[in-house]
């Protein structure tokens, strides 16, 4: 094998790679011999087909297995020859190859770049902390109140108000025609909760039982039925029934109605879930503004390759978001992209991509420089808090991710993130500060911009061979928030 490293530029290694001919017809009569011993050809026994005939039968498809084989083993030796480690795959082209000729590729990869460790003991940070407010115990009691609410006839004739049920029959006509799931009897609708269309439970307050009321609306342009989006419609609706309701006593069978002996104990309940959601607010925005540091006082060159892939991830997410919001009718501010092509939208995302790369990599390699690493055990408390987060739903959740190995590893990245930052904490100097509800809940101000060493523009070129991954570092992958807002 002649290996020729034709650009060394950056973090980006191009070589040229040679395999004679003598070595690959070596590989090729080595495979036909491994595939005699247990080749079947009718008129031989069992390990007694002559190589020659093998060559006649499986020849071209034995040429195929040893040039994957061959770009795959040269290619890994080439690299670590050369003492690099791979950032992401290394893009393989053939050049050159005919039948009983040397093999010839080109291979680039884009290498991890050397990271100068900043002193962990110089950060000093503040850990906000909250303390259960009553008056919020007392919302949550009031919302709990509401939740088990009654409802009871009102006798006395009077015209309904929001917050009021409604017990209507009606039915749904455009351009004078009934439309599928447009009519209903007896339906009982809360005026107030936005159950149907914009408009339509307005027109019913002020309404009383006994009254017949017509309710003109349109239906919006991202309604989910294509054939109704943007419509105007008729509803001819009957009140034949007005309901009140009368919020739950707060008292102890309140408390066993949501699974607790007392009062006091729902009390106690609600205020360890709130300061349990307090510290965990407030961890995440500790962890937002150890990053944002991290950040601001490392600077490094990042891999193109990777760059270009979390600008495309974005991108997809952000599609993603625009075909959600138009299937559920949500008129989400889509303003700044405005007039763009998509290429530009995405172009627009690479600052964020390129913060997200640069924390991923200084994030692994303090992990792999500190032996960091994420146990069974962790693991297993990853999916418990996945398992919280689905209230009633815990047993399901634990079992998917149980009957789902590549959802478990989907846990590692944030688990091995979240390792890191909290190995960082422990050496930085944190105080705590007592602050209010408001000011755990304010969005943070972003982090200074620094000026960092742009990634260069990748060439998309597509290997002409397929090629294992090489051996490469595992970069924490960021959450993938929102694509306006980084979360890193």
């Amino acid at each position: 094998m002649q290996v020729t490293e034709t650009k060394s530029e950056g973090l980006l290694h191009e070589f040229t790679v040679v395999v004679t001919a003598a070595v690959i017809e070596e590989y090729v009569t080595d495979r036909l011999k491994e595939m005699s011993k247990t080749a079947r050809l009718p008129g031989f026994r069992p390990g007694k087909v002559p190589v020659s005939l093998l060559r006649q039968q499986y020849g071209p498809s034995v040429m195929g297995e040893v040039l994957e084989r061959t770009v795959n083993e040269t290619s890994e030796k080439a690299i670590s020859d050369h003492n690099l480690i791979p950032a992401m795959q290394p893009k393989i082209e053939l050049t050159n190859f005919d039948q009983g000729g040397d093999l010839e590729y080109t291979m680039a990869v884009e290498v991890i770049p050397e990271i100068k460790m900043m002193d962990f003991s110089k950060i000093s940070m503040e850990r906000m902390v909250v303390k259960a407010d009553e008056d919020e115990i007392n919302k949550t009691l009031d919302r709990l109140a509401k939740a088990h609410k009654t409802s009871t006839v009102v006798k006395k004739a009077r015209a309904a108000k929001n917050g009021d049920s409604v017990i209507i029959d009606f039915v749904g006509k455009v351009d004078g025609e009934e439309f599928a799931g447009g009519k209903a009897e007896d339906f009982a609708l809360e005026l107030g909760s936005g159950s149907f269309i914009p408009g339509f439970e307005d027109q019913l307050v002020g309404a009383k039982p006994g009254e017949h009321v017509e309710v003109n609306v349109s239906f919006p342009d991202e309604y989910g039925a294509e054939e109704l989006a943007g419509k105007d419609a008729v509803f001819d609706v009957d009140i034949k029934e007005l309901q009140e309701s009368t919020p739950a006593a707060i008292d102890d069978e309140l408390a066993k109605k949501v699974g607790v002996d007392d009062l006091d104990t729902l009390k106690q309940t609600i205020r360890d879930e709130h300061e349990r959601e307090f510290k965990e607010m407030a961890h995440q925005r500790l962890k937002r503004s150890l990053l944002d540091e991290l950040d601001g006082a490392h600077d490094f060159e990042v891999p193109a390759g990777l760059v270009e892939g979390e600008m495309d991830a974005i991108m997809a997410q952000y599609m993603e978001h625009l075909k959600q919001d138009a299937e559920q009718g949500h008129d989400h501010d889509h303003s700044e992209h405005e007039g763009k092509s998509d290429e530009e939208i995405r172009e627009s995302y690479r600052e964020i991509a390129e913060r997200r790369v640069s924390l991923g990599l200084l994030l692994s390699e303090i992990g792999r420089e500190n032996n960091l690493t994420v146990s069974q055990e962790d693991l297993n408390k990853g999916v418990m808090a996945e398992a919280r987060r689905y209230p009633g739903q815990e047993q399901m959740v634990v079992d998917y991710y149980s009957k789902n190995p590549e959802a478990m590893q989907g846990l590692h990245a944030p688990l091995m993130e979240d390792k890191v930052v909290e190995f960082i904490l422990e050496m930085a100097k944190v105080k705590d500060k007592t602050v209010s509800i408001d000011e755990l809940t304010k969005e943070p101000e972003e982090a200074p911009k620094k000026k960092a060493k742009k990634a260069p523009a990748a060439k998309k070129d597509k290997p002409a061979v397929k090629k294992k991954a090489a051996p490469k570092k595992k970069v924490p992958a960021a959450k993938k928030a929102a694509p306006k807002k980084d979360k890193k």
